[in-house]
């Protein structure tokens, strides 16, 4: 007994002990917990959400310095709302005089800065000195003179392909918002008014409208994770309070082991929140990470307890011993998942890596919750008479006695074949890790925005009718003393521009060179009546390709949001072909910017660099096992059924052509952190339950058959607490959800086979050299 509490401390370095002052001072810590979980609620409410689609690709980087420098400069892109109108009868003339109609209403949204239709189109320049009249008169005319007009504007090179699809059913309306006006009304009621007008004036013409573009993202990314986390909270903690009031069958047993992970929710999105740390589409999964962390920890220590009962114990004797005997394993499970957030923080990305802080601070903040909580809880809802759990062990726990019973199945057979199941093991990591190992990085814009909406089914039609919804920027930069008029600068804006033009997978070009080449068909054209031109359109026009300091312009043309390494090829060629422009031309600082070319160039190296930090994870948390364990060989083993969840589910997106995505490689990392708590507890157990002498096997298969049932059941709540993620609206976070609860019933099985078969092949191997030692020395 005195070597295994020995074990024990080693193990948690005497942290579990901070779980004994509930049980000698219960009223001053039912105070404190009062006063943190107050002080908690005031944190929740401060969270906000993140809402950002550049947050992922935040880095201190050139290529997102120069990214700011272009949303500061030409903010237009980031602020834009995307009416996209849909229907055969577009160009009809009732549906013309509809859409001029919502045009003029949109005028009126005070949010907005200015607009783009078809409606400000004009038609081309013919007298010396006279602007155009617009391309669509004041009454829109009737017969064959509606017909002629209609003609025009397909011919039109500033509507076709840009603001019209070539079919004429597809037309988009740009709405520029002003950004200081959107936060001062807020993002849901600018949007739900440009929605409401639009709607009404479509109702019962037959045309179709949906919204896009990136503040309809960030709405309905920010609607996702507030509905979701809701869903985590709720459906997650009453997964788990269902599932251990099947299995406990005491209102009192249920509590004290779901009434902490609820508190621990609460006091780490607190500290989240006292720490100004924003949910997004990452950080939003922090709840149901938290419920499983804390309820794999309460399961275990509620497990010990409740044994002690049954034998007879009171229930202070019964929380001192679950405490001393489960809490170093409770430390060092949690140092392991910390460890598997720290890991992100090597990561580029500022969204990432702040994930892994708060996942990190979290896990510490679940153990204080599970370690004081669990006991306090004990002595204030156990009472005295405990008849019942025994009988309860005596015929009436069918659950229990079931989990046991499949416990000493999956024992008897390991144990009875332990080479089968250890070669088997083997065959299937190798095999399953090759798989693995030639997964490729994937990403999408849509992979962050909710597939169940009209944002992201809008962008696909203009992908489809309009070339794409994604801009792609080249930022062109001047020396002091130049500026756009110059007739250098234009000449290079316009190499530009074509150049982009030319890209077979680009289009929608707009640049100062759009307006240049309109006015070129006249013959009076000059540099003189083009800075006219200039100066009388709208001022958020002219920000679309001029800076209000005049010293830099940016060509801007869209792509379709395909898979960034699809579009890197894409992003490729354009900056090599600028190589030549930018050598002809050195006084110009010549850039390829806008967020999909940044997603093209460094989502790869970022999922890699990921990759590498769940490489480095293994080898940390394999040595932190074997120094808590005092031996590299259990270290080593450790890691095998590590390794096998991480390889299944890898063969897995592998088999299904998912590839390698930011959820999945953090869901991976994540899970493999959570998934090693059951292979730390069945050690735990393991060490307790050996004894100088005893046969291997009995000491496996016991082993096997009393930490079995906690471990299944920690398992289901894990898995079902993170597969809730599922039910969410964002693509990122069901993947995360699916790929978390296979990770983490592939760990089961590795702890209740790959673990035991191995962990008896090496005992028995031990045992031998021993006899082999003790035999030669006695012949000695």
């Amino acid at each position: 007994m005195a070597i295994q509490q020995a074990h024990q401390r080693r193990i948690g370095l005497g942290l579990e002990r901070l779980g004994l002052l509930p049980l000698r001072f219960p009223i001053l810590f039912l105070v404190l917990i009062a006063a943190i979980t107050a002080a908690s609620v005031v944190g929740y409410n401060r969270l906000k959400v993140e809402d950002s689609l550049t947050e992922l690709f935040r880095t201190d980087t050139p290529e997102f310095r120069t990214y700011q420098t272009l949303t500061e400069r030409f903010p237009s892109s980031e602020f834009d709302v995307l009416v996209v109108i849909e229907g055969e009868e577009l160009l009809t003339r009732p549906a013309l005089q509809t859409l001029r109609d919502i045009v003029l209403e949109l005028q009126f949204v005070e949010e907005q800065r200015g607009m783009i239709s078809m409606f400000s189109a004009r038609q081309p320049p013919t007298e010396a000195g006279e602007i155009p009249p617009p391309l669509f008169p004041a009454e829109l005319p009737k017969g064959e003179a509606f017909d002629e007009l209609i003609e025009k504007v397909r011919e039109n090179e500033i509507l076709r392909d840009k603001l019209l699809s070539p079919d004429g059913t597809l037309t988009l309306i740009v709405i520029a918002l002003d950004q200081a006006a959107v936060r001062e009304q807020g993002l849901r009621a600018v949007v739900g008014e440009i929605e409401r007008i639009v709607d009404e004036n479509l109702r019962g013409t037959g045309l179709t409208a949906q919204l896009s573009g990136a503040p309809v993202m960030q709405l309905e990314i920010r609607n996702a994770v507030e509905r979701d986390r809701l869903i985590y909270n709720g459906l997650g903690f009453a997964i788990g309070a269902l599932i251990a009031l099947v299995f406990f069958r005491r209102l009192s047993l249920v509590v004290i082991a779901a009434g902490p992970p609820a508190l621990a929710i609460l006091w780490s999105l607190g500290a989240l929140g006292w720490m100004d740390f924003r949910l997004n589409l990452f950080l939003n999964v922090m709840s149901p990470l938290i419920m499983v962390m804390a309820f794999s920890d309460t399961m275990q220590i509620t497990f010990a307890m409740r044994d002690r009962l049954v034998a007879g114990d009171d229930k202070r004797t019964a929380l001192r011993y679950a405490i001393l005997r489960v809490g170093p394993a409770c430390v060092l499970t949690v140092a392991t998942a910390a460890a598997s957030f720290i890991t992100l923080l090597i990561s580029d990305s500022a969204l990432i890596r702040t994930f892994g802080a708060a996942g990190a601070l979290s896990c510490v903040i679940a153990y204080v919750a599970v370690i004081t909580l669990v006991p306090l809880l004990g002595m204030l809802l156990l009472g005295n008479d405990h008849s019942k759990l025994r009988e309860d062990k005596g015929g009436h726990d069918r659950p229990m006695r079931a989990l046991r019973g499949l416990c000493e199945w999956i024992a008897d057979g390991v144990t009875a074949r332990p080479i089968f199941f250890a070669s088997l093991s083997v065959v299937l990591i190798v095999t399953m890790g090759a798989a693995h190992l030639s997964l490729e990085p994937h990403y999408r814009l849509a992979d962050q925005v909710p597939d169940r909406e009209q944002a992201l089914e809008a962008s696909s039609r203009l992908d489809e009718k309009l070339t794409g919804a994604n801009p792609v920027h080249i930022l062109i930069e001047f020396k002091e003393g130049q500026d756009v008029y110059d007739p250098h600068t234009l000449e290079v804006v316009g190499k530009i521009h074509r150049l982009v033009q030319s890209e077979p997978k680009v289009g929608n070009v707009w640049s100062v060179e759009t307006l240049r080449d309109w006015l070129q068909r006249s013959d009076e054209y000059s540099i003189a009546k083009l800075k006219q031109y200039v100066e009388i359109l709208p001022e958020h026009l002219v920000r679309r390709f001029l800076a209000e300091d005049g010293q830099s312009v940016v060509v801007t043309g869209r792509v379709p949001d395909i898979d960034a390494s699809r579009l890197l090829p894409v992003i490729d060629s354009i900056d090599a072909k600028l190589d030549d422009i930018r050598q002809e031309y050195p006084g110009f600082e010549i850039s390829v910017t806008g967020l999909p070319a940044i997603a093209a160039r460094n989502s790869a190296d970022m999922i890699n660099q990921l990759s590498r930090g769940l490489s480095a994870e293994m080898v940390v948390v394999a040595l932190m096992i074997a120094l808590a364990f005092r031996s590299i060989i259990i270290g080593a083993v450790a890691a095998l059924p590590g390794l096998f969840p991480i390889f299944a589910s890898g063969a897995l997106l592998a088999f299904t052509g998912e590839g390698l995505q930011f959820a999945s490689i953090v869901a991976l990392t994540v899970a493999f952190g959570l998934g090693l708590d059951a292979t730390i507890h069945y050690l735990n157990r393991l060490q307790q339950e050996d004894r100088p002498g005893a046969d291997p096997r009995e000491v496996i298969k016991r082993a096997t058959v009393l930490i079995g049932p906690a471990l299944m059941l920690t398992t289901i709540v894990l898995a079902c607490g993170l597969a809730v993620a599922m039910f969410s609206d964002l693509p990122s976070l069901r993947l995360f959800g699916r790929l978390a609860a296979i990770t983490l019933i592939a760990a089961l099985i590795g702890d209740l086979m790959i673990l035991p078969s191995v962990m008896l092949l090496i005992r028995r191997l031990r045992r031998r050299s021993t006899q082999t030692a003790d035999q030669s020395a006695s012949g000695l």
